[in-house]
């Protein structure tokens, strides 16, 4: 599970073009901080589609989830791990920090990383 949509990374990192210098540590941040981060802490709407009787298509939004939560609820989800990975270590992995806790390290590592390319592209 990654963060695939650009509008939550842009939402954090800005629109701004970062150097390929800097690729590293913002794959470093990407991989540790971010994606772990919306993957099991951050919810997200689950809309339900309503068809109507012309066909037209709307969707609401009664039910916020993780990616973990929605993952967890598809049928056979386990065949979709990778060699290694298991539930049981996911599910610790949640417990290690609560969701504002692991907003506000997520937040904090993003600092630093903003921090330290300001610093060097100056």
């Amino acid at each position: 599970m990654e963060a695939k949509n650009g509008a939550i990374i842009r939402k954090h990192l800005g629109f701004g073009h970062i150097g390929a210098q800097y690729a590293e540590a913002v794959s470093a941040f990407h991989r540790e901080h971010l994606n772990p981060y919306v993957n099991f802490h951050r919810p997200c709407a689950v809309p339900t589609v309503i068809v109507a009787a012309n066909g037209k298509r709307r969707r609401i939004y009664t039910r916020w989830a993780t990616p973990w939560e929605l993952f967890q609820e598809a049928p056979r989800h386990e065949r979709f791990l990778r060699p290694g990975v298991t539930l049981a270590g996911l599910e610790r992995f949640t417990q290690l920090q609560s969701d504002t806790e692991a907003a506000l390290e997520m937040q904090r590592a993003k600092r630093q990383l903003l921090g330290r390319i300001a610093k060097l592209s100056v």
